[in-house]
C-alpha cells in the first residue's frame, strides 16, 4: 500500500498502549498499527499457537444493521432483515439461528468479491443483524448496505469503539476468567454480556485458525480490557505481522491481496460461502458466473504452496514443472509452525490440484513448489456437540 504520512491516519483507542509497548507502528487500512512488540513477529506468532495472542482489530468495521419498524414476530422480523442483506451476498443469513454468525462475501454483479465478511443474528434483538467488514472498504460497504436498507432498516456503525481478538489454545481459559458465560459459546456465535458496567459483544470466532474471540467494547472502555486481559500471564500482545503469517498458515484470504473485485468465491476456493439455498435459487450478484465455475467452467483457482528456499512474495511468478508462467503469488511469506516459506496464488485449477510439482521465480531464480491442501496448519475451531 501507498505509504501515508503519520497525519493522514486514523489511531484506534488503543494507539498509545501500543507506543508505550514499543510496538513499532505502521500504516495499513488508513490506520496507524503495530506491525511488531520488541520480542518480534516469529515470538509473537508461536505465542499466539501456544497460549494467547491479543489483537487490536479496531481498524475493522464493525456495525449492527436493524429493523426501523419490527413487528414484534421474531422470525418475520428475522426474514426481514435478511431479506435486505442477502441480494448483496452470497450467504443464507435467513437460515441463522440466534446467535450465529457466517462468514460470506459481497459481491459486484459479475460475481466478484467487494468484500468479504461476517453477519450474525443478535441473540437478543429480533430484526438485528452484526455484520464485520474489512477495515479498507467499510466506507463503500457500509454505503452499499446502507443503500439497501433504504427506510426499512438502519445501519450503525460501531468501528469507533475497541474491537479486540483474543486468540490461541489458551484464549477460552483466559475468557473463563474475564467473561465466563462467553467462554460457552460455540465457533461462530456471539452473545452481549456486561463488563465491568458495559455491554461487550463477544463472537468465538478469529482470523488466525486457532480456537478464539473478538470483543466490541465501547472506545472508552477499550483500553481498560485490553489491560485487564494482558494482565493474565497467558496474554501477549501481537501485531500486524505474526496475524499476517498466522493467517497464511491457516489458509485464509486476506482481503485486497488474495481476493478483489476480478475474483470469485469459486476461483478463490471459497466455495463454502456459497450457501445451498442461494445457490438453489441462484438469487445472488453474479450467480450465472459463480454457479457455471462450480460447474467446472474455471479459468483459475487458487492454489496453496509450500515453497522451497527463500520465501515468495505477493507478486512473484508461479511456474509449471517446464518453467511456464501460470500464475502468480498474492500472499506469501514463512511459516514459523512449518519451518518453511508457504505461499498462495493463482492457477489454472488443473495445476491446483495436491501434489503437482511448480515452481516460483524469487528474484530471477526459479525455485521448486508444491501444491498442497490448505490450510497449511490444521485448525483448531472449537465446535459444541450437536
Amino acid at each position: 500500500m501507498a505509504q501515508a504520512s503519520s497525519a493522514d491516519l486514523k489511531q484506534t483507542p488503543l494507539y498509545d498502549r501500543h507506543v508505550t509497548a514499543g510496538g513499532r507502528i505502521v500504516p495499513f487500512g488508513g490506520y496507524a498499527l503495530p506491525v511488531q512488540y520488541p520480542t518480534g513477529i516469529m515470538a509473537e506468532h508461536k505465542w499466539t499457537r501456544e497460549q494467547a495472542g491479543l489483537f487490536d482489530v479496531s481498524h475493522m468495521g464493525p456495525s449492527f444493521l436493524v429493523l426501523t419498524n419490527p413487528s414484534g414476530d421474531a422470525e418475520a422480523d428475522h426474514a426481514a432483515i435478511a431479506a435486505i442483506i442477502e441480494p448483496l451476498i452470497c450467504g443464507d443469513i435467513a437460515g441463522l439461528k440466534p446467535g450465529q454468525m457466517r462468514y460470506t462475501l459481497l459481491l459486484n454483479q459479475s460475481g466478484g468479491a467487494i468484500d468479504d465478511l461476517m453477519v450474525g443474528r443478535s441473540p437478543t434483538t429480533p430484526g438485528s443483524l452484526l455484520i464485520v467488514v474489512n477495515a479498507g472498504t467499510k466506507d463503500n460497504d457500509f454505503a452499499l448496505i446502507a443503500a439497501a436498507a433504504g427506510d426499512k432498516a438502519q445501519l450503525h456503525r460501531a468501528d469507533d469503539g475497541g474491537l479486540l481478538a483474543l486468540q490461541g489454545p489458551e484464549a477460552v481459559n483466559v475468557m473463563a476468567s474475564l467473561v465466563p458465560e462467553a467462554a460457552e459459546l460455540g465457533f461462530m456465535h456471539y452473545g452481549t454480556y456486561e463488563w465491568n458496567g458495559v455491554r461487550v459483544t463477544i463472537s468465538r470466532s478469529g482470523y488466525t485458525g486457532e480456537d478464539g474471540f473478538e470483543l466490541l467494547v465501547p472506545g472508552h472502555m477499550a483500553v481498560a480490557l485490553w489491560d485487564e486481559l494482558l494482565a493474565d500471564p497467558r496474554v501477549q500482545p501481537i501485531g500486524l505481522g505474526a496475524r499476517d503469517s498466522l493467517r497464511l498458515e491457516a489458509g485464509l484470504p486476506l482481503y485486497g491481496h488474495d481476493l478483489d473485485e476480478t475474483v470469485s468465491p469459486i476461483e478463490a476456493n471459497l466455495g463454502f460461502a456459497v450457501s445451498k439455498r442461494r445457490r438453489d435459487a441462484a438469487d445472488f450478484p453474479g450467480a450465472s458466473r459463480i454457479l457455471a465455475e462450480r460447474d467446472g467452467q474455471l479459468s483459475r483457482k487458487r492454489v496453496a504452496l509450500i515453497v522451497e528456499g527463500a520465501p515468495a512474495r505477493e507478486g512473484a511468478e508461479i511456474l509449471d514443472a517446464e518453467g511456464k508462467i501460470i500464475g502468480v503469488v498474492t500472499s506469501g511469506g514463512f511459516a514459523p509452525s512449518l519451518g518453511k516459506a508457504i505461499a498462495l496464488g493463482f492457477v489454472p485449477p488443473a495445476l491446483a490440484t495436491p501434489g503437482t510439482a511448480l515452481q516460483v521465480s524469487v528474484r530471477g531464480r526459479a525455485q521448486p513448489a508444491a501444491a498442497v491442501d490448505a490450510p497449511f496448519v490444521p485448525h483448531r475451531y472449537f465446535r459444541k456437540p450437536a
